[in-house]
């Protein structure tokens, strides 16, 4: 029996929603036909008091579904945990799809005892034109793996993994403690995945491990995700400290580019002041050489993909920056907000 149990271990899915009616059925659908021992697996999905049919859309599926009256995403994910009874926990979003072997794929990648945590890659679910910039941007929005590896620490923005596709085993959130409260959105998971690190646990990101995400399909939703993202990398350095490797990463992330920004003003001031060509001409170039080197990059890939997308050179750069800029003001706007006084 030990061995079959260690095998086939109990999987806990837990999914936290808000108002997502209009994609959660693909989810709940997909997640119905996952090859894996039925009973091994429950699925758990935390409500944030939505005010659309998402309750009624998820009361169809043998679930469990419970209600958080509480905001954010960490929220729901403890308040899932607090009430899973898995040996494994999976976490996932409603605006996810997920392949059959999906929970089997993710035991098999937690074998080893050395291992915490897997994160997977999240590709498009639809291939309108946003949902593949989202893919194929400089920075993915979401993470996109080319090969297995495994991190005794987080050591870099680009590999991470992300709360639509990770998982982790129950010992080690009892060992690391739950997902810290203060992030609502944004960084949300990667706080947590550095802590699993730092109670001696590795983190194993694998291409095998894939979920289809339904992408924003609109440029102002995609700048908001930015925004909303750049606010939960600016609470890392008040929660983490500013020694953390986050931390570091975010904070030359938002000085970079705050002063450029800045520089850019400047500059445009002092030509309009003194109509000084020599000045024109550095802010010519501070302005549009990351622009050219973008449109450069983008030139190769799409002669390299050779897919005829050749629109992706003149728009791809102008959303990377538009995307940049609202990271780094949602970054300032969070550092500059009062911490929070009490902890999860």
């Amino acid at each position: 029996m030990k061995r079959e149990n260690e095998a086939n271990p109990k999987v806990s899915i837990i999914v936290p929603v808000k108002n997502g009616a209009q994609k959660i059925k693909d989810l709940l659908d997909s997640l119905m036909h996952v090859d894996y021992d039925r009973d091994k697996l429950e699925i758990i999905v935390v409500d944030g008091c939505s005010t659309d049919n998402t309750r009624d859309i998820v009361s169809r599926y043998p679930v469990k579904l419970l209600t958080e009256e509480k905001p954010g995403v960490n929220v729901a994910r403890n308040k899932g945990i607090k009430n899973s009874t898995g040996e494994i926990i999976a976490f996932t979003d409603h605006d996810c799809v997920v392949p059959r072997d999906w929970v089997k794929k993710i035991v098999e990648n937690l074998r080893d005892p050395e291992v915490g945590c897997v994160g997977g890659q999240i590709l498009r679910y639809n291939d309108d034109f946003l949902a593949r910039y989202a893919d194929e941007s400089i920075i993915p929005v979401m993470r996109i793996f080319k090969k297995k590896t495994v991190l005794n620490r987080i050591s870099s923005p680009m590999y991470y993994p992300v709360g639509c596709n990770f998982a982790v085993k129950r010992e080690a959130v009892e060992k690391t403690g739950f997902f810290d409260e203060r992030f609502e959105y944004g960084f949300d998971e990667l706080e947590f995945a550095e802590r699993v690190c730092e109670k001696g646990y590795k983190i194993l990101l694998t291409p095998e491990i894939t979920v289809k995400h339904k992408h924003r399909s609109t440029l102002p939703a995609l700048l908001k995700q930015a925004f909303r993202y750049g606010q939960g990398g600016g609470l890392l350095p008040k929660v983490k400290g500013v020694n953390s490797t986050l931390s570091k990463w975010v904070l030359l992330s938002i000085t970079g580019f705050t002063l450029w920004f800045f520089v850019i003003l400047s500059l445009i001031l002092y030509t309009f002041l003194t109509w000084s060509m020599d000045v024109l001409a550095t802010l010519l170039a501070i302005l549009f050489f990351p622009l050219f080197g973008l449109m450069a990059v983008y030139t190769y890939r799409t002669f390299r993909m050779g897919d005829g997308l050749y629109k992706r050179i003149l728009a791809y750069p102008f959303i990377d920056i538009a995307r940049s800029l609202a990271f780094v003001a949602g970054g300032v706007q969070r550092l500059l907000k009062p911490a929070e006084q009490t902890c999860p």
